[in-house]
């Protein structure tokens, strides 16, 4: 059941990690102690599939520092 539940949410979230950290953090948001993590999981990757969550994207990255590489020998 939940394998159809991660495919149906990976039609609309094409990026699998994206996907992933968006579901935990929804579970982290929406879970109440009373429940069962399973069953908050279910509902979260449910409203995915339907495209309650879809306001996500990639953060910006910043360009990486270049890295100086000290020569101690020289090379023979």
């Amino acid at each position: 059941m939940r394998s159809f539940l991660v495919y149906s949410a990976g039609i609309r979230i094409q990026n699998r990690f994206l996907l992933a950290t968006v579901t935990m953090r929804a579970v982290r948001r929406l879970h109440i102690t009373a429940t069962r993590t399973e069953d908050t999981a279910n509902r979260v990757l449910t409203e995915v599939a339907s495209g309650k969550y879809l306001e996500v994207g990639l953060p910006e990255l910043k360009p990486l520092q270049p890295i100086d590489i000290p020569l101690t020998a020289p090379a023979a």
